[in-house]
């Protein structure tokens, strides 16, 4: 499969346009025209990770975090690791594309996978995609009016230039009789009436839809084929519809629970589904409604949300102290192993795509940097 075949098939599971405008998602390393047989999935792009995908026979690694974030004042074979595991990429042709935010902030991401851990509920982003438009993206409303017998061939040629879409539907129109009437000046050249005399006109009021990106051609369209030498017609911008906030993409949820459970049924819950110990605040018999979480570090995004719980993997100590200390619940689950359970259901997300035609991996090698160590702590 060519690579940009198979990277429209990974945006269209999570869109980039919904990203955080300060990510680094997308295509980061390789050649769009290559062919790619197979792909591995990891968190974090590494030497170890690079070499597996290469050993493996994958022409693609998507790795969750960008391994190019910062521009890159160099690439050779002996800088520092960070360095090295982008030229081991290019030198095994391995291609590299990074969702990150992107798979966060899409329902049925990151994100929601994670708050559903707590239990059933209703959830709403915690900071809405800024690319996430409402069930109309605004566009404009054309309104033309035209002589009767020429609203068929004029409205045939505004659906051919782009207007008229709306939803799943296309080819949709209004339109209403009434009288139109003017008088050509000087210098006129009218299609109907004469130069200085009054004309009535049989008219049709023509109602479309237009997508901002059609606008140039479909206006195009309008002058070409109406009848009139200067066309009557109105063009109204249009806002787009209010996003429902529970089916509405971005960063972050906050997670109404359908059935409220004390902190130490969360954290146990937590602790199941992710595999690891955790680290928790707050008093274990606190009763949670409301779960604020985010995968990764959610510390920032958790800042002015009020919430019974926070969920995320790591968070400063003084913010922590201060959640504890006003009465709420604090689970921590370290940065990527809030984020690396969802490989599994990445990859299935995949399958189900075009892209499913390839061998998909997920990498033994990537793992996070810190390991909980029982054995130091006697």
């Amino acid at each position: 499969m060519r690579l940009d075949d198979l990277i429209t098939a990974l945006a269209g599971i999570a869109p980039e346009a919904n990203a955080g405008s300060w990510d680094r998602v997308g295509l980061q390393v390789g050649d769009p025209a290559a062919d790619v047989a197979a792909g591995m999935l990891c968190i974090d792009l590494t030497p170890a990770v690079a070499a597996e995908a290469a050993a493996a026979g994958c022409g693609l690694v998507v790795a969750y975090h960008p391994p190019v974030f910062e521009p890159l004042r160099s690439l050779r074979a002996d800088a520092g690791w960070a360095q090295r595991r982008v030229w081991d990429c290019v030198h095994a042709h391995l291609a590299v594309y990074s969702p990150h935010t992107a798979l966060d902030a899409v329902r049925g991401g990151v994100c929601d996978w994670l708050a559903e851990r707590c239990g059933a509920g209703v959830s709403v982003p915690l900071e809405p995609a800024a690319a996430a438009g409402g069930a109309a993206a605004g566009g404009y409303k054309l309104v033309v009016f035209v002589p009767a017998e020429a609203e068929a061939a004029l409205r045939s040629a505004l659906w051919a230039a782009g207007a008229g879409a709306q939803g799943r539907y296309d080819r949709c129109w209004f339109s209403s009789a009434g009288e139109g009437g003017f008088r050509p000046l000087e210098g006129a050249e009218p299609a109907i009436g004469a130069v200085g005399e009054q004309a009535t006109v049989a008219e049709r009021r023509v109602e479309v839809l237009v997508p901002g990106t059609r606008l140039s051609a479909v206006l195009a369209a309008l002058r070409a084929a109406h009848p009139y030498e200067e066309p009557a017609f109105d063009l109204l911008r249009r806002e787009p519809e209010p996003a429902d906030p529970a089916t509405q993409p971005g960063a972050g949820r906050l997670l109404t629970l359908a059935e409220p459970a004390t902190l130490a049924e969360l954290a146990g819950r937590v602790g199941r589904a992710l595999g690891v110990p955790l680290k928790v605040g707050g008093d274990p018999g606190l009763r949670v409604g409301t779960v604020a979480a985010c995968p990764g570090s959610g510390g920032k995004l958790f800042e002015g949300v009020d919430a019974d719980l926070y969920l995320t993997g790591e968070m400063q100590h003084h913010q922590a102290l201060d959640l504890v200390q006003r009465g709420r619940g604090v689970v921590l689950g370290g940065h990527t192993n809030t984020e690396r359970p969802y490989l599994p259901v990445y990859r299935e997300k995949i399958r189900a795509t075009a892209a499913g035609a390839l061998r998909w991996e997920i990498s033994e090698a990537d793992a996070a940097p810190l390991r909980w160590d029982a054995a130091g702590a006697r």
